[in-house]
């Protein structure tokens, strides 16, 4: 079972993650939505396609664009559609 966790606040949890260069996919429904705000943040990936991203927001603490997803990944990327990943000082163990 792996864990995200921010600030000392879990965001994910599951025993489903899939790794793509490293960095663990969480299913979208182990990530708690209630911490989840809408970023217009996008960036271009040529083999996974179009990210979008969310920012954290734990006890009034806001991580911009730390959580990233691919909504409509590329085919090669098929596998994180509906899956969320983390930086910016996310924990994942």
């Amino acid at each position: 079972m792996l864990v995200a966790s921010w600030n000392g606040h879990e965001i994910a949890r599951s025993d489903d993650t899939v790794v793509v260069e490293g960095n663990h996919y969480f299913p979208a429904d182990s990530v708690d939505p209630a911490l989840l705000e809408d970023s217009a943040t996008h960036s271009n990936c040529p083999w996974k396609g179009v990210a979008s991203y969310k920012t954290l927001v734990v006890d009034g603490k806001r991580n911009i664009d730390a959580v990233w997803y691919y909504p409509e990944p590329k085919s090669a990327a098929a596998e994180i559609k509906d899956r969320y990943a983390f930086w910016k000082g996310v924990v994942v163990a």
